[in-house]
């Protein structure tokens, strides 16, 4: 367990997300080995790396669904997952960890809807059970973010009527609905067929706009360019290379990385 006792910071601070010195092993493997990072609040933070690299474990470290090993993690301000006595930290119980993740949204790769729920019923289902929304106002919300990311016309519809970028864009409206600080997308298009994959990222370009702090585990490099603030570039459980996505991606320094995007661009 770790028991490093420097500041997490404050929410003033204009950071959403540190990670100092946050390491993760499963078994003998050890995944993260020491990242140390800041995401600052409106900021789109993308993440670059190969297969096995760690940056999908330490996107899921941010909202507690992996523990980490050791080093600290904050989020707004807060420890996520733990909190502090004296020079220990103790993990929270399951309803406070549930508490601190509603203002975490999380797109995975794979959509995760509820098959016997319409797309309108999926997007209401945690606001009114987890929040306790009336379910009216729950319904006018819900059918307000599905207009949003351009499904105004399908509400009604059952995830295997709809396509997999449609899916995907309704996951994204049910994250949403928990009206989060910070979203995280895992790959949220490396399922789509390549003709699917645009319509996401319109919706996820929309978001960026609005000033959503937002952390993509992603590929598409084109996104990352355009929309992207900061990027790191991940390699066997270590940040290798970090700064505006034009730099890394137009002149990365390290052997590696220029590696990397030889095979991707």
């Amino acid at each position: 367990m770790a028991t490093d006792t420097q500041a997490t910071g404050t929410q003033g601070d204009g950071v959403m997300v540190r990670a100092e010195q946050v390491h993760k092993s499963f078994g003998r493997t050890e995944v993260l080995k020491g990242i140390d990072l800041e995401i600052r609040r409106g900021e789109v933070f993308c993440i670059l790396g190969p297969s096995g690299s760690g940056k999908s474990t330490f996107l899921r470290c941010i909202n507690h669904l992996e523990k980490i090993d050791a080093g600290r993690l904050s989020v707004d301000g807060r420890l996520v997952g733990y909190v502090e006595r004296g020079d220990k930290l103790h993990e929270l119980k399951d309803k406070d960890i549930a508490a601190q993740r509603r203002i975490i949204g999380m797109v995975f790769q794979r959509f995760n809807l509820f098959p016997h729920m319409t797309a309108l019923q999926n997007v209401c289902e945690a606001p009114i059970r987890v929040k306790g929304v009336p379910r009216g106002q729950a319904r006018q919300r819900g059918t307000e973010l599905l207009a949003r990311v351009g499904l105004g016309d399908r509400v009604n519809a059952y995830p295997n009527q709809l396509s997999g970028g449609q899916q995907q864009r309704v996951a994204i409206a049910r994250a949403l609905a928990m009206d989060p600080k910070l979203m995280l997308f895992d790959e949220p298009t490396s399922a789509l067929d390549p003709e699917l994959v645009g319509e996401v990222l319109d919706v996820m370009k929309d978001l960026a706009q609005s000033g959503m702090t937002m952390a993509v585990v992603t590929h598409e490099i084109g996104f990352a360019r355009e929309v992207g603030d900061q990027l790191v570039f991940m390699d066997d459980g270590v940040v290798v290379e970090q700064g505006t996505p034009r730099d890394v991606i137009n002149n990365p320094r390290h052997q590696r990385t220029q590696a990397f995007l030889s095979k991707v661009l």
